[in-house]
């Protein structure tokens, strides 16, 4: 069983809403990559989209963004209840912004390595995946994926130079 075999209908659902927002970042002009925080009731509370290129600002990651939105809006024991839910899989940056805002639950689609496949630039890649990042905190972050990366994947071809 692949690890993206654990994730169910609802998972699929909100990682698809991810992907929208990724395409939604992307037709704004930045680089194309989207993130949802839901509650433990299904609620979607927070969307996030990358801001890299418009915020001329290369922590604006759609992730980060979100992390920050749903601190400013959420007390840690509501976060930790939280999943979000990312169109591509968390870099280690984000995956800190994780785990120090008490999400307590990650889901993503495009793994670290698919993208890396569609985006060559050497210069700008840390790989280094979430599950390794959040493996090392004082807390347990769930973390699920890669998941329908078929259709994770679409929203990057073209985007990326060689």
């Amino acid at each position: 069983m692949e690890i993206g075999d654990l994730v169910n209908l609802t998972d699929e659902k909100f990682l698809r809403q991810a992907i929208q927002i990724a395409q939604r970042a992307r037709a704004k002009g930045n680089q194309p990559f989207g993130a949802v925080l839901v509650d433990e009731h299904g609620v979607v509370l927070l969307e996030g989209e990358s801001a890299v290129n418009t915020e001329h600002d290369a922590t604006g990651h759609a992730e980060m963004n979100l992390a920050r939105a749903a601190c400013k809006k959420f007390d840690a024991a509501a976060l930790a209840k939280c999943a979000m839910y990312s169109s591509c899989e968390p870099c280690p940056m984000c995956a800190g912004a994780i785990f120090w805002s008490g999400i307590g639950r990650v889901v993503y689609a495009l793994s670290g390595t698919e993208l890396y496949a569609f985006a060559p630039d050497s210069e700008n890649k840390l790989p280094l995946g979430c599950r390794e990042v959040l493996a090392h905190g004082g807390r347990a972050v769930e973390v699920l994926g890669p998941a329908i990366e078929d259709e994770a994947r679409v929203v990057h071809v073209g985007f990326w130079r060689s």
